[in-house]
């Protein structure tokens, strides 16, 4: 589209394991690769770098009210400093009755931030990401 900025988070073709490894802290890179697996296995998809900094799995075209379009993951997760940040889609809301199972972590708009994967059952992530990826589908 004509005078529309260019998304700066985009699919491209760097390395999901080159940035993976790269991550500074043994415990949030240990992490990362944990969550890269649960999502690969739940997803079905393989790993993809959207940007410098997140690993998104599938792609669906997203289509807002004001007509802009852009392609954005499915599911996707960032290893960010302060914590492990997963996006999910759709109003975290729907996602009420599993976080409230989850164990220690925090809520922000798409986002759900974990400090240490060892914290929250795993059982209940799988399931937290299996609700996201039928959201997905459902947009």
């Amino acid at each position: 589209m004509a005078g529309m900025a260019e998304l700066k988070t985009s699919r491209n073709d760097d390395s999901v394991e080159a940035f993976l490894a790269a991550v500074p802290d043994a415990g949030r890179r240990a992490d990362a690769v944990a969550v890269c697996d649960l999502m690969r296995s739940v997803s079905g998809a393989e790993p993809t770098m959207w940007g410098v900094g997140i690993v998104g799995f599938g792609a669906r075209r997203l289509r807002y009210d004001s007509g802009r379009e852009l392609d954005w993951f499915d599911i996707g997760f960032s290893p960010r400093k302060q914590a492990l940040t997963l996006y999910l889609p759709g109003e975290l809301d729907a996602y009420a009755d599993l976080f409230d199972r989850l164990g220690p972590h925090r809520v922000g708009k798409g986002c759900l931030y974990v400090k240490r994967l060892a914290d929250v059952d795993a059982a209940v992530l799988a399931s937290v990401l299996r609700r996201a990826l039928e959201q997905a589908r459902l947009e």
